[in-house]
């Protein structure tokens, strides 16, 4: 770790140059102590294609970003507390390799690196950050985390009826709870889920009968408790707090990666990029 690193001039630099390339859109870096360790390029699975993104390793946060021009502009910076963070190492295959998911309570994403060399330095590297952000913030690791969003080419059918198929004309939607590739039918309802946004949203049918079970299941519970009588009956269908029963039409807080437009920069193919031999990432020390 690069502790020295801390409130120097080549740090601050550093720093500096990350905040130029994000422009006016992205949010101040600089902070009292942050020091930024590492950077390079991760494929990141969306959910209609893998993309490149430039990915900012600090001692206290994860950052990335859409790829515009490399270090000269990016766009649509996300970051993330790594006290947040967990991460798992996923099985190699002839079709993706050095891929790792990147876990957190808003979101979950698989990424992958340019050769296994990179993946680790990544892994160990992120690891070792998230746990001495633990020890500096006495907070226990993270254990509940969302589903990660299975990429439309997953599937060509609904994932919970294994009827409908996918078409120009038939949409796919994702689950919010599960990640499951569904149909508009089974999709119907929202549920609000707090930990990922303010406001109802796109559940598949089987999750929203478990978590309408579940509300329903808390709300009694607290009616015993407090011994007053409920507003509904208990054996009524859940349109509860925090459920919208009924069609939902669009999908409301979609991936921002669809919505980011074709402005990426132009990069290899997922072939060059694995073979080119090029080092994408560097580690400061």
């Amino acid at each position: 770790m690069v502790d020295y690193l801390a409130n120097t001039e080549i740090n601050s630099q550093r720093i500096a140059a990350v905040e130029s390339c994000f422009g006016a859109s992205g949010q101040p870096l600089a902070l009292p102590g942050r020091v930024l360790l590492g950077e390079g390029v991760l494929t990141k699975e969306c959910r209609k294609k893998a993309k490149p993104r430039i990915f900012f390793l600090f001692n206290d946060i994860l950052v990335y970003g859409s790829i515009v021009l490399n270090k000269r502009r990016y766009r649509s910076q996300h970051v993330i507390p790594l006290e947040e963070v967990t991460l798992e190492p996923l099985p190699e295959t002839l079709q993706a390799k050095n891929r790792w998911m990147i876990k957190t309570a808003k979101k979950s994403f698989v990424v992958s690196a340019a050769s296994t060399t990179e993946r680790q330095e990544w892994i160990s590297h992120i690891e070792e950050c998230v746990r001495r952000q633990l020890l500096a913030t006495g907070r226990q690791p993270s254990t509940e985390h969302a589903a990660p969003w299975i990429p439309d080419k997953a599937t060509d059918i609904c994932m919970r009826c294994t009827q409908t198929r996918f078409s120009a004309l038939t949409r796919r939607h994702h689950c919010r709870k599960c990640g499951f590739v569904v149909c508009a039918e089974c999709s119907r309802e929202r549920f609000l889920l707090p930990r990922l946004a303010p406001k109802p949203l796109r559940v598949c049918s089987l999750c929203y009968r478990q978590l309408a079970a579940q509300k329903q299941k808390e709300e009694e519970e607290e009616e015993e408790e407090e011994q007053e009588p409920g507003t509904g009956a208990p054996g009524q269908p859940a349109c509860l707090a925090g459920a919208i029963c009924g069609a939902s039409s669009g999908d409301d807080y979609d991936s921002d990666e669809d919505k980011e437009g074709s402005g990426d920069g132009e990069w290899p193919s997922p072939v060059e990029f694995y073979t080119s031999g090029v080092s994408w990432s560097s580690f400061h020390s």
